[in-house]
């Protein structure tokens, strides 16, 4: 019989945004919005204490920055940016255009077009995102976009070096250092000295999500954030150390990130929770982590795999972890979740910093409806259609009468009348002499 063996504590976050950061964003976004540069540069030294004479970092003092940086770190974003760039342009060959001939002389097709600027936004704070530069700037780069502003928080009053020096190596045009909800305002919106771009992309903060959703609409956003969440399905073969580790390396995001585990095995589940109980103490990340396992960690145990999976679903979580004998399996047997890590030999940091899938997933059972942040998502697929046969052009034009005047739409029956002219011209029962294609006094309907 299945069972709860840990339950969640604490409250879930909520789809809603926090009424007090909901009017602290609007107020911010509205005084950039009238106000520019001057407003840009108040909130920055209010939030950040920063104020440089340019919040925009020279070609000089990016190659001097990079060049702080040790070569084997430089290395190690080099790897991690090959991985993600190779897989970006792996999905980008495989999206193509498309035109076919749908009746004789009818063409239609779509062209795949890039978005002409993006933002990218590189969280600082408690931890800085190095790794988003990667998932952001540098796929929208492959996908072809001419323009990618990449922004990031002072670091102590000083720009964040390896940040810099990410976003850099990742083909960035420009570099901002500026953080909150006045850097995504400014992008979005531009100000005397930024140029707005087309679409926000990058995790952040509850302010710099708020940002993203109230800018919504003016601007594309790559996704509504919320915390980080993991699940894992493990079956009776799975090691419960393993599981622990894992389920911990994302609890350490934030004390309000989700971190669940759905087996098949109660002997596994009250093994993993000995093994956190053990580790807790021990980690680094121990005031974070401990809370989002005390209030937000649970482990359900079902009879069967199937049930294994349908629950997950219904989870829809970020990051899903398969560590059972087939985990391929849960290919064909999940359709909700962001990304799937399938056996022990792979897990969710790899996706997080650098196996080449990008991290900007859903959250809060937004997987129900979308995937992540890929190439595509800086792409526009953009229709087009000509009709080169007037044969064509002349049926289509009937039909689009007499359909446009179910619907009242005189006009645009009689746009189609007029091309359906020759095809009516003589017919024994038009009344109309010249046909309707004159259609200039309440034309044919096509009989």
């Amino acid at each position: 019989m299945s069972f709860v063996l840990k339950a969640a504590v604490g409250e879930p976050a909520q789809r809603a945004s926090n009424p007090a950061v909901v009017d602290i964003v609007a107020a911010v976004i509205a005084d950039v919005r009238a106000n520019g540069d001057d407003a840009v540069r108040k909130y920055s030294e209010k939030f950040d204490g920063w104020s440089p004479e340019s919040f925009l970092l020279s070609e000089d003092r990016v190659a001097e920055i990079v060049k702080s940086v040790p070569e084997t770190v430089l290395d190690d974003l080099r790897f991690a940016q090959r991985q993600i760039r190779d897989f970006a342009q792996a999905q980008r060959d495989s999206i193509q255009d498309l035109e076919v001939e749908t009746l004789p002389g009818v063409f239609l097709g779509h062209r795949n077009v890039p978005i002409d600027a993006a933002a990218a936004y590189v969280p600082g704070g408690r931890y800085p995102l190095t790794a988003s530069a990667h998932m952001t700037v540098l796929t929208a780069k492959v996908a072809g976009v001419e323009r990618v502003a990449a922004t990031t928080p002072p670091n102590a009053g000083e720009p964040p070096q390896i940040s810099v020096a990410a976003m850099h190596l990742a083909g960035a045009d420009e570099i901002f250092v500026l953080g909150g909800v006045q850097a995504v305002a400014a992008l979005a919106l531009g100000t005397e000295t930024i140029d707005p771009v087309s679409i926000l992309t990058g995790p952040g903060n509850a302010y710099v999500a708020e940002a993203k959703r109230q800018l919504f609409g003016e601007v594309g956003i790559d996704l509504f954030a919320g915390p980080t969440e993991t699940l894992i399905v493990a079956d009776d073969l799975a090691d419960p150390f393993t599981i622990a580790v894992d389920l911990l390396s994302q609890a350490e995001h934030g004390p309000d990130s989700p971190c669940v585990l759905i087996t098949t095995s109660e002997s596994v589940g009250r093994a993993v929770i000995d093994h956190i109980d053990a580790l807790l103490p021990g980690l680094v990340t121990n005031a974070i982590a401990g809370p989002a396992w005390r209030d937000h960690g649970q482990i359900h145990v079902v009879d069967t795999l199937d049930e294994a999976y349908r629950l997950a679903d219904v989870f829809a979580s970020e990051h899903v972890q398969i560590l059972t004998e087939d985990p391929r399996q849960a290919l064909t047997s999940m359709r909700n979740y962001g990304a799937l890590f399938l056996g022990e030999g792979t897990c969710v940091p790899y996706g997080d910093k650098l196996i080449g899938t990008n991290h900007v997933l859903p959250t809060l059972g937004a997987a129900r409806y979308t995937g992540g942040l890929w190439v595509g998502k800086f792409l526009k697929t953009l229709t087009y259609q000509e009709v080169r046969d007037l044969g064509s052009s002349a049926k289509l034009g009937e039909v689009c009468g007499r359909l446009s005047r179910l619907e009242k739409f005189e006009g645009h029956a009689r746009s189609g009348d007029l091309r359906a002219a020759p095809l009516c011209a003589g017919r024994p029962r038009c009344s109309r002499r010249p046909p309707c294609g004159a259609g200039r006094d309440g034309a044919c309907s096509g009989s």
